[in-house]
């Protein structure tokens, strides 16, 4: 789950399309996807049982002008719609965002708060904006990989 779509990945019509975004790679590194995928790949996800959504889909840009109407607006439709569809695991993918929907700032890993019956799970965000983190989010996502591989 991430924020918005960012000016790039809205114009593309994929997901972390931005050059620099780390996403994909790190899906890769971690054995959540058995090879690299390109953003315009993002429609074969769902294969790997991975779904993708936005906390503010309608709103692109940069997450920090999204406005409190925006973000209230979101995690109610967001909330609602996980509950429904109830994944396993919901990750976050940014450490903000997580403190966005359950109000604090958590360490990344496995979390107590539960969105009905889904496990969460905090990422550091794969943001090209925040460099040099890539041990620390390969770190977290084979973590992810490890979890997802054993709740089956």
């Amino acid at each position: 789950m991430g924020f918005n779509p960012g000016a790039v990945s809205a114009a593309r019509g994929h997901y972390y399309a931005k050059p620099g975004n780390q996403f994909y790679p790190l899906l890769h590194a971690s054995g959540l996807t058995p090879r690299l995928l390109a953003p315009e790949e993002d429609g074969t996800l769902p294969r790997f049982g991975i779904g993708l959504v936005d906390l503010c889909p309608w709103r692109a840009g940069q997450s920090d002008l999204l406005t409190r109407r925006d973000v209230a607006q979101g995690r109610a439709l967001l909330l609602s719609r996980l509950r429904r569809l109830g994944p396993r695991i919901i990750a976050f993918n940014g450490l903000t965002l997580f403190r966005y929907v359950f109000g604090r700032m958590p360490q990344p890993g496995l979390q107590p708060e539960r969105i009905g019956a889904s496990l969460t799970y905090a990422l550091p965000s794969t943001s090209g904006l925040v460099n040099g983190r890539w041990k620390e989010r390969e770190a977290a996502f084979k973590a992810l990989s490890h979890l997802v591989k054993h709740q089956k």
